[in-house]
């Protein structure tokens, strides 16, 4: 057994690693066009694409390094990417016709349309089989109306894979995903949301009034697109773990730094200071292992809903904790909104609430654990 990174994955490591740092911005106020411009050109808005659709054809742990490396320069850039990735263009790539593909997959590879995932809507964010959003079958096509909210890239994004029901009445069964152009007559884009942290992140609400839709924008069969939701949420996941990995090594990989240099007062002299950096580099190991390994089984076919689960819960309560720990050794200086930690913290709480809350993520282990230990009892 080998816990180390293949020669071919450091080197990509380390390509990313420089990469972020002599060409990311911490994006603070204002969409993150530049960063997300300089990593198209670099392929890295395709980088686990297969080729054939203009891809870099890189494995999925592959993709993760990459999103730890830019998330840990700007939280901001690393989650637009994996959102763009994970289920702005893999929902396409797994369940989209010749046609489908032919018509946005290059775009997407190539970082010249941004894709977004349009779930969520009040009172359907954790339970996604209650959305309400409809589409009513109409000659040729549907119409689609509705709302969605806390879309990421909302407004930014050129392709937005959206989600209705045909009769709420039928629960999951009567979910269709289809694909909605920014443009599209019918489709209206509410005002950036004001948050806390993640401001180079675009989030936005959908508005869908008589949107009609042609029956080949619908995404795999009528029925499936619950199934389709669903399939994505390991990948999804992964990707978010490993945004809270980047950004717990931002925060400590700072205030180590801080302490060496005098900068955070007393140093790292006081065995207090000195414990509580040895805890927390021991979680970001820990946490490391966690997403690496889910990766590894995402990317190797296997099923991981467990890992992937155990690995966002684990690796974001880390950021979490990892970034107010640091902020106590920075002492009065991490209150300053300008501290490089305090915009860590910001930019970490929410990694705890999308693509599942941490609550959801307990469940999801709680469950599978049980189901194993007493396969004969419904759990």
């Amino acid at each position: 057994m080998d816990f180390r990174l293949s020669p071919a994955h450091l080197a990509k490591q380390e390509e990313f690693r420089s990469f972020a740092a002599a060409e990311i911005t911490p994006a603070v106020e204002g969409f993150a066009r530049d960063n997300i411009q300089k990593a198209a050109a670099r392929g890295y808005l395709g980088l686990p694409l297969p080729r054939e659709w203009g891809g870099q054809g890189e494995d999925f742990l592959t993709y993760i390094l990459l999103v730890e490396e830019i998330s840990r320069v700007c939280g901001s850039t690393g989650v637009i990417i994996a959102v763009h990735t994970s289920v702005g263009t893999f929902p396409l790539l797994y369940f989209g016709g010749e046609r489908q593909k032919r018509r946005y997959l290059p775009g997407l590879a190539r970082g010249e349309l941004l894709g977004a995932f349009a779930l969520t809507e009040e009172g359907a964010g954790s339970d996604a089989a209650a959305l309400r959003t409809t589409a009513r079958p109409a000659e040729r096509g549907y119409i689609l109306n509705g709302g969605k909210m806390f879309i990421t890239s909302g407004g930014e994004a050129g392709l937005y894979t959206v989600f209705a029901t045909l009769d709420p009445s039928r629960g999951s069964g009567g979910i269709c995903a289809f694909l909605v152009e920014k443009g599209t007559p019918g489709l209206e884009i509410g005002r950036p949301e004001r948050k806390m942290g993640l401001h180079g992140s675009a989030t936005a609400s959908l508005r869908f009034s008589d949107l009609w839709l042609p029956a080949e924008n619908r995404l795999g069969g009528e029925g499936e697109g619950f199934r389709i939701a669903l399939s994505l949420l390991d990948g999804g996941r992964i990707g978010i773990a490993a945004q809270g990995l980047g950004l717990a090594r931002a925060a400590l990989e700072e205030t180590a730094a801080a302490l060496i240099s005098g900068a955070i007062a007393g140093g790292p002299v006081k065995q207090g200071v000195r414990f509580a950096l040895a805890d927390l580099y021991t979680r970001l190991e820990a946490a490391r292992l966690l997403v690496y390994r889910a990766a590894w089984l995402k990317g190797g076919g296997y099923p991981c809903a467990r890992e992937a689960s155990m690995a966002k819960l684990y690796a974001t309560d880390l950021a979490m904790a990892a970034a107010a720990r640091c902020l106590d050794l920075w002492g009065l200086e991490g209150a300053r909104e300008t501290n490089p930690v305090a915009r860590y913290f910001r930019d970490a709480k929410v990694t705890q609430i999308y693509e599942g809350s941490s609550q959801i993520q307990r469940i999801v282990i709680a469950r599978d654990l049980l189901k194993n230990m007493h396969p004969w009892e419904e759990v």
